[in-house]
């Protein structure tokens, strides 16, 4: 996406220093948006995306990114593979995140939630409801096993990094927006600090 007018007011009141200029090639994803919404207000900088929890448009990329290369390759074989493959009972359960920064959720109170089975909490509970009481170990070590996980894939994706940029005893300064292991090395950041955030309410 090339920055335009429109473009670059956003990005200014976001970041002044760092905002691109017109005409500049910047990297974007398309967003859920109101129906009949231009390109340009459906293109968002996809960090803002990871950090704000902003939900893609999963249906624009499934008919313009996915569908044509999937139905390439399986024409040949199905029969009906349009059908099969983008139609039916598995295209319909889509996780949409919940923006943090936008809509109703401005003015929302976060509340604690069971960490078995996501149950609101209340009074001096902090992490399971009265009703996974029983569950305390199996919770506990999911938790401890979810961040160790995340912090394996943070760890090989950083030392990725590194190799790329020559020195395996610096921090990583890489920026590339053209990069994918970019996204993916921060997005992992991002998991890894919400899972030891959820660690951290186990107080024995």
């Amino acid at each position: 996406m090339y920055v335009g007018r429109a473009s670059k007011t956003t990005f200014i009141k976001r970041d002044a220093a760092t905002a691109p200029s017109i005409g500049d090639r910047v990297p974007y994803v398309i967003i859920k948006a109101a129906k009949g919404a231009k390109a340009y207000e459906k293109s968002e900088d996809p960090i803002y995306v990871l950090e704000n929890n902003i939900p893609i448009d999963p249906q624009y990329y499934l008919e313009n990114q996915i569908s044509k290369p999937l139905l390439r390759i399986f024409e040949p074989i199905l029969k009906n593979a349009s059908k099969e493959l983008l139609h039916g009972d598995h295209t319909r359960s889509i996780a949409v995140p919940t923006p943090s920064n936008s809509g109703i959720m401005r003015f929302a109170k976060k509340q604690l939630t069971c960490i078995g089975c996501k149950t609101p909490l209340s009074g001096s509970d902090r992490t399971i409801c009265k009703h996974c009481k029983g569950r305390e170990a199996e919770l506990y070590c999911r938790s401890v096993a979810n961040v160790a996980e995340l912090e394996n894939l943070f760890g090989k994706l950083w030392t990725q990094c590194q190799e790329c940029q020559g020195s395996l005893h610096q921090d990583v300064l890489c920026t590339s927006r053209d990069c994918p292991i970019f996204y993916r090395r921060k997005k992992a950041q991002k998991d890894m600090a919400e899972a030891k955030t959820q660690l951290d309410r186990w107080n024995f």
